[in-house]
């Protein structure tokens, strides 16, 4: 059953995603450079390892990834940038941050708050016949290529140096959080008061008290050692990602069919070991965690509070920054 998903999955990323014409391969041998921001013992990282392999494997060595982990080649909008200018080639990353630039704006439906049940809901929503044309426009309109969405992540929790379980809790707290509409709208109603710190300056910024706490999943809190700086973990899991291949929309029109089939296998295939692997660092992680903070969850957390405080509260974006009912669409699938 499992197999067969991940073909149907195949065939509606190239049914939403593939332009039209492709330019006959020539043989000629090139070497691709892809970056990402996670640190080289992440699982997004063993993902691009894997992605880097297989293409190279595939093309019998004609096409070669080399992989730049961390950060190395700038953060997630300047590598965006650096596609649009030619001098990079693929970027793994978040489907949330698309819609950091202009252009990917309906890409902040990715974002909302408890809208996802898990990775295989939240993907089938992106990967749907409803979506397509969205995610389409998007395309055309940020100058990105979407080659595949593919790769679980770890859900968004929350740290603060008091224990946050119900909506009243976020009153005043002077949170760090993503550069995202959604994520400052959300802090915002409930009471939170949103800041925008660079992460490499998030651990200091929470050791003197910039900010009280901070939004997001185990994994990163743990490699981040920011269980030094704040003593409560709350498993929210409020907002998830799925780690997403874009790519020179450029440099895709200009691969023949059969190399743009096994870029997308091989995504596929580094993809489902990265949501292996995450699930895998996850059942660690909390337990490394909770020898060092304490964990709020369910039922003491109480999410169905925190679900009514928030309900309704992006509706004013249906229709507007994406099409209207996708929502109720997302919802019900």
């Amino acid at each position: 059953m499992k197999k067969i998903m991940v073909l149907l999955m195949i065939a509606l990323v190239v049914g939403s995603f593939a332009f039209a014409q492709g330019a006959k391969d020539d043989g000629r041998p090139m070497t691709l450079k892809m970056g990402h921001i996670r640190d080289t013992g992440h699982p997004t990282h063993k993902g691009a390892e894997l992605f880097a392999k297989l293409v190279e494997e595939r093309t019998d060595g004609r096409i070669k990834v080399q992989v730049f982990a961390n950060s190395q080649l700038g953060g997630i909008q300047e590598m965006f940038t650096q596609i649009k200018t030619d001098d990079l080639d693929l970027v793994y990353g978040g489907i949330n941050t698309l819609a950091f630039i202009s252009g990917g704006e309906a890409l902040e439906i990715t974002a909302i708050p408890f809208l996802y049940r898990d990775y295989e809901h939240m993907r089938a929503c992106l990967l749907s016949d409803e979506f397509a044309p969205t995610l389409k426009k998007a395309e055309e309109a940020t100058g990105l290529k979407i080659l595949n969405i593919a790769g679980d992540t770890a859900p968004r929790g929350l740290t603060a140096n008091r224990k946050i379980t119900v909506p009243n809790d976020f009153k005043g707290l002077k949170i760090r959080t993503a550069a995202s509409d959604t994520v400052v709208r959300t802090m915002k109603k409930l009471g939170a008061l949103p800041q925008q710190i660079a992460f490499a300056d998030l651990w200091m910024a929470l050791k003197t008290n910039v900010v009280d706490a901070q939004e997001n999943g185990a994994i990163t809190v743990n490699n981040a050692s920011l269980f030094e700086v704040q003593s409560h973990y709350m498993r929210t899991d409020y907002i998830r990602d799925i780690e997403t291949f874009y790519m020179s929309p450029k440099l895709y029109a200009n691969l023949s069919e059969s190399d743009r089939a096994i870029l997308l296998q091989a995504s596929e295939e580094a993809g489902a070991l990265v949501s292996e692997l995450t699930a895998k660092s996850l059942e660690t992680v909390y337990q490394e965690l909770s020898q060092r903070m304490a964990i709020v969850e369910e039922p003491e957390l109480r999410l169905d509070l925190f679900r009514t405080e928030l309900e309704g509260l992006f509706s004013d974006w249906d229709g507007t920054r994406w099409p209207k009912g996708m929502l109720e669409i997302f919802a019900g699938k």
